[in-house]
């Protein structure tokens, strides 16, 4: 309903008589608007009796048995019809396609970058009454905004313990310790030979991070962290210089080991893999939009792994 304001204060005018009226300003024939909407001719004019009381004026001139619309009605005409046509269209998006709407999805760096783009284009191209929009951040902020309600979706690559939060696994990973020393990528080697050289690692927060340090346990203690970055091309930047390494995601310089210009340091009794979460809000109402967002993440996603 439209709430409009007269002399006495507030009323509404129902989307129904609006409907009429705009026919109305099409045919100026009573009948004919009845015969549109399947119903009596005494419908029609009660209900155009009706607006104009709501409104306190005339917006119908009576010319013989037809009406026309005077400049009063030309006025309001104008006023309401894109608002009226903007509802009704709404209506029908909901009605006839429920894969419509905006979803707010928040992913870890990772992710992100190397792996979220193309099955949202993919999804947009399918559904084109759906909005996604995205950001990027690190885990621990991800976590935060699903619990505040400022996403609707994250994605991240560790698990979490709060209660409130649903996790669906929709794929894995595998960080890879790289460095642009070849001499360093020479043999394979184990973890702990390798703790006094200089790291470059995630900022804190980060689930790249957290795995990594999780996975060395104690041997972290050891680590010479020797710099730290919040973007992954500033970490690929610097690694050419001697004795420098990094844990990465493995899809993070997938172009790179081809091209030659990082090398991989093959560790032994020890790996870096992970999975990687979808998660949300256990209150978070489903819609239709929701469930089938999910259900081909998961889907496309599962494939790349």
């Amino acid at each position: 309903m439209f709430k409009i304001i007269n002399k006495e204060g507030f009323f509404l005018i129902t989307l129904k008589e609006l409907e009429f009226f705009l026919s109305l300003c099409e045919s100026g024939s009573v009948s004919k608007s009845a015969q549109e909407f399947s119903v009596t001719q005494s419908a029609v004019s009660l209900s155009v009796k009706s607006l104009e009381e709501k409104l306190g004026e005339k917006i119908f001139d009576r010319v013989g048995k037809k009406l026309v619309l005077n400049e009063r009605g030309r006025y309001f005409r104008d006023m309401v019809r894109p608002h009226f046509v903007a509802i009704r269209d709404s209506q029908n998006v909901f009605a006839k396609n429920k894969i419509a709407g905006k979803l707010k999805v928040t992913a870890s760096k990772t992710i992100s970058d190397y792996l979220l783009a193309e099955p949202i284009y993919g999804f947009l191209l399918k559904y084109e009454d759906a909005k996604i929009e995205k950001r990027t951040q690190n885990s621990r902020l991800i976590v935060e905004a699903v619990l505040d309600g400022e996403a609707d979706i994250g994605f991240v690559e560790n698990e979490t313990d709060e209660v409130d939060i649903i996790g669906e696994k929709i794929g894995n990973d595998e960080l890879i310790v790289v460095t642009g020393d070849k001499e360093l990528s020479s043999k394979e080697r184990f973890i702990d030979t390798l703790l006094d050289k200089r790291w470059i690692l995630r900022e804190r927060g980060s689930g790249t991070r957290e795995v990594f340090l999780k996975n060395l346990g104690e041997l972290s203690k050891k680590l010479n962290i020797f710099l730290e970055f919040s973007e992954f091309e500033e970490i690929k930047s610097v690694l050419y210089h001697k004795d420098t390494l990094t844990c990465i995601s493995k899809y993070a310089v997938k172009r790179e080991l081809e091209e030659g210009k990082l090398f991989e340091v093959k560790l032994k009794n020890i790996n870096f893999e992970r999975n990687l979460y979808l998660i949300y809000h256990k209150d978070k109402s489903q819609s239709k939009l929701f469930k089938e967002f999910v259900k081909y993440i998961k889907r496309e996603m599962g494939n790349l792994s």
